[in-house]
Parts: structure tokens; sequence; C-alpha cells
């Protein structure tokens, strides 16, 4: 699919494809064999992507072609591939493919793996296709691994998804040694507007408690107001406004759902001087005042 097809029409925004996206700041992982969703759905994935969450996938047998941006990539067994959130994506797979995607919150997974394992960070957060030595990949503890953590997906045991989590980056430490003795990695660049893109979020993300205006970010990427605005229209249907919105809004979310701190010291954190400002900022974008949101999504999580 070229670019400029892409372009013409908003790329759907899934939590897992085919489902409504769940609400950014909820932070789990998913695990499935690519049978379950892609056979239903004649091995055809449409381009699709994920706000806030990274999809891995192993891929063992078969092949197919994946989608990544603007660039169709083949599916050679042994292999895999890393989409990072926000990265446009989708599959056709030969049928009767034999590999496993799993799915996490990337904000979640590069936390812990900043803290035990600050060289996975950049694995995380490259899209593409690597070939793996198919005896490495029968030598490594890979799918010792898997086995362990689909257990803990599929069980009610407590902390199961803290054990998940941990399980996790196992896997993507020998992932990563898997990586370096790649026989043909075949990582898929982006394009220069996706790079923008990036820059943008990257920034947004390092200065978001300033408050700072669209025209610092357009400065700071050597462009006009005028010209971030046509990127972020065109790339990713949305304002260079929203877009800051939508960040501080998750961040905030975050903050009423897994910190212990009081709305005020929460309000404080993201750059508020007035709590009142914040309460009502916080209910003009998300419809609920912060008090609501986090007796309701605690009550949600609850009952998972």
């Amino acid at each position: 699919m070229h670019q400029e097809t892409l372009r013409m029409r908003r790329i759907p925004n899934y939590s897992l494809y085919g489902e409504s996206a769940r609400p950014p700041w909820y932070d789990a992982f998913n695990f499935e064999w690519i049978v379950e969703r892609s056979a239903p759905n004649d091995w055809h994935i449409d381009a699709h992507r994920h706000d806030a969450l990274l999809q891995f996938l192993y891929i063992r047998g078969g092949g197919g072609e994946v989608l990544i941006e603007n660039r169709k990539i083949e599916i050679v067994p042994p292999c895999v591939i890393v989409l990072p959130a926000q990265t446009v994506h989708g599959f056709n797979f030969a049928p009767h493919v034999d590999g496993l995607v799993i799915t996490v919150a990337q904000r979640s997974i590069e936390a812990i793996a900043s803290i035990t394992a600050p060289g996975l960070v950049p694995v995380l957060q490259r899209a593409g296709v690597i070939r793996v030595n198919a005896q490495a990949a029968k030598d490594s503890s890979l799918m010792p691994i898997v086995e362990l953590l689909e257990k803990e997906f599929r069980a009610t045991d407590r902390a199961h998804m803290a054990a998940g989590m941990s399980l996790l980056i196992a896997l993507f430490v020998h992932v990563a040694r898997l990586c370096e003795h790649a026989s043909t990695p075949s990582v898929a660049p982006t394009d220069r507007r996706a790079q923008q893109i990036k820059r943008f979020r990257e920034l947004v993300a390092a200065h978001f408690r300033e408050h700072r205006p669209v025209e610092f970010y357009a400065q700071k990427l050597g462009m006009t107001v005028t010209q971030l605005g046509r990127i972020c229209r065109e790339e990713i249907s949305s304002s260079p406004l929203a877009v800051l919105n939508e960040h501080l809004v998750r961040e905030a979310q975050r903050d009423l759902v897994y910190s212990h701190m009081s709305v005020k010291q929460i309000a404080h954190g993201l750059g508020f001087a007035d709590i009142a400002y914040f309460s009502r900022y916080f209910r003009k974008q998300t419809g609920v005042t912060p008090t609501q949101f986090q007796a309701e999504a605690l009550k949600a999580l609850a009952i998972q």
C-alpha cells in the first residue's frame, strides 16, 4: 500500500485488531497465537495502529507479508517483527502461519526496561522485521519463556500480570540477543514525515508539563505552525493541539489510576498551578472530573 493511499483515509486505532482501543492508561499485556485472530479474517489484517501499545511477533513457520508504514516486507521465518506504538501496520499471512503475537503497553515495558535492561529500550522503539538464524532460535530459551508467558497470561493466580511483565523483559533480552546474530536484518525505514511526527511526539513527551504553545514545537522542528498542522492532519488525522491535549490527559489518567498522589499533587506535577483549572481542563477533555474518572477507572480495574 502506498503512503498516499494511507493518507487518504483514517488509519483505525485498535487495542487488538478488530477491537476498540482500551483506555491509554490501561497497563497490561496480551498473548495469542497468530492463527487465533488471523484465520477468522482470512489471514489478512488491514492497516491499523495502536495508540499506546507495542506488538512483538515471532514467526516460526509459514510466511506472508507485513506492511510497516508505507513499505511491504516479506515474512521469512524464523523472524521477529517489532511494531512500536503508533506504527501503522498490516499483514497478509500465509494460511496456517505458525507464530505468536504479544501486545503490551509501550510505556510500561519501556519503564521497566529502562531500570532493568536499558539497552533494550532502542530495540522496543524501532519498527522492523529481523530474520534470525534457525539454529540460534532453536538453541535459545525463547520458546520456554514464551510457554511460561502464555501460562501466566491465561492464569488467574495472584500477581500473574506482574509475573508476566517480568517474563516479557526476559523474552525481549533473548530477542535482542537473537537480533545481534541476525542473518539478514530487514529493518523498515520510515519516511521524512513519519520521522517528523515521531520527533514532535518526543518533544511533547519532554515538554508537556510546561504547557508550551504549538508555536514552540513548530520552532523546535524548524517549520511553521501551518506546516506542522498540515503534517499532523495528513499523517495522523489530528491537530498539533489535539496531540498535546491527548498526551497531557493520558498522563493525568495514568497518575489518577496508578499513583498514590492526591488530585492536587497530580495537578501540580502536570504543571497546573490551580487545581480548579486542572479539574475544568480534565472535564473538558474527558467529560468527567478527575475524581469521577479515578473512581470509575479503579472500579473497572477491580473487576478485570
